[in-house]
């Protein structure tokens, strides 16, 4: 019985994706680093950061030996327990700020980063063990699947993982075989929506953010006053910044929110350009890896699962870098794995974990089938 549990062990590990593992690894200990500098060398951030770490790798671990046929019988519950958390926010949440988005039930954690895992990881189970073209079934179902979790979430209100949180699921959608006509009618729907919902929909704080990004000057103590603050930081950073704990912005409380949204700021500022090169290096390769991961994949819902976590990854990083350059609202999208946030960094540790296992699983089989061929001859 030892050594029977001693193998699946050694097996497990034998067959893990150490690459994306490392690459996870390295952005992690960034952020660590410059959640370290963005609280002014503050210990009790810096020990929570390693700690949600810690805990993040372990949920990887866990997760990367589960079985897909297990993960796609709980894609569904999950995504129904998902939306439950959400609505139970909207009564019993903190309110903070003007929005109501963290839960307290003994831990504190925000449901809308669960519905950023739950509503790709559901679509592509669902659409994965679909054959043929995409019908107009599966796409009620699919759009109710990203509609719901995105309802909620505006509800709360939280533009900027609402948004997410439906790239995320158009994505898989879109992955999974839309024809061009649905995607034009999309598109013109989108078009006809759009001025309806900034008229009705969205919040004035909101409304200005957007407005900012045409003239941040036009008040810069106020509705421009982050994103001024964190250009200014960005520019001031040069080829190789001003070193850890010297950035000035960060330093003198000039840039709000630097641990979690603007925390790239703080990066670009004390580590400069070269700084910078590597965080962008370290998410392309990661990209690459998920796009690689689904070319390897013996299975649709791997292939999907794979490939679109690549494409969110990629929308996540363009957000986040978008809204502290300037050229996008501020919508409080934290960077992935580098930003400070214990149910962020776990959800994003629960995807990869699922992809990890995908790979784990494909490695198993094509080592069967090699042993197998092996045996026969």
């Amino acid at each position: 019985m030892n050594m029977s549990l001693l193998k699946k062990f050694f097996s497990f590990f034998s067959n893990l994706d150490f690459i994306t593992l490392a690459i996870i690894i390295a952005l992690a200990g960034y952020g660590t680093l410059m959640v370290y500098s963005a609280t002014s060398g503050s210990i009790g951030y810096m020990d929570r950061k390693i700690v949600q770490v810690l805990l993040g790798l372990g949920v990887i671990f866990i997760v990367a030996n589960i079985k897909y046929s297990i993960v796609q019988s709980f894609a569904l519950p999950f995504l129904a327990f998902t939306c439950l958390l959400l609505v139970l926010t909207l009564i019993f949440g903190i309110t903070s700020k003007g929005a109501t988005r963290w839960l307290n039930i003994g831990i504190r954690f925000q449901p809308s980063e669960l519905a950023k895992l739950a509503v790709p990881v559901y679509l592509s189970c669902f659409l994965g063990q679909q054959e043929g073209p995409m019908n107009w079934r599966r796409l009620i179902i699919s759009s109710l699947a990203v509609a719901i979790p995105s309802g909620l979430v505006i509800l709360q209100p939280d533009l900027g993982t609402t948004i997410l949180v439906a790239l995320s699921g158009l994505v898989v959608i879109f992955l999974a075989g839309l024809s061009w006509r649905i995607i034009i009618v999309g598109i013109i729907a989108l078009i006809v929506i759009a001025p309806i919902f900034w008229e009705y929909g969205m919040h004035d704080y909101q409304k200005v953010r957007v407005l900012t990004i045409l003239n941040p000057d036009a008040d810069p103590l106020g509705a421009g006053y982050h994103v001024n603050q964190s250009k200014i930081a960005i520019g001031s950073g040069g080829i190789t910044g001003k070193g850890i704990l010297q950035g000035t912005q960060v330093q003198l409380n000039f840039l709000p929110e630097a641990h979690t949204d603007f925390i790239f700021s703080v990066l670009s500022e004390e580590l400069g350009l070269v700084g910078v090169t590597v965080l962008f290096s370290l998410f392309f390769f990661l990209i690459l890896r998920m796009f690689w991961l689904a070319t390897i994949a013996t299975n649709k819902v791997a292939q999907l699962l794979c490939a679109s976590q690549g494409f969110i990854l990629s929308i996540y990083v363009v957000v986040n870098v978008g809204m502290v350059s300037g050229l996008l609202p501020v919508v409080g999208v934290p960077l992935p794995f580098v930003s400070y946030g214990g149910t962020s960094f776990v959800s994003l540790c629960v995807t990869f974990g699922l992809v990890m296992g995908f790979y784990n699983q494909t490695q198993r089989e094509k080592n069967s089938f090699k042993q197998s061929v092996t045996n026969k001859y």
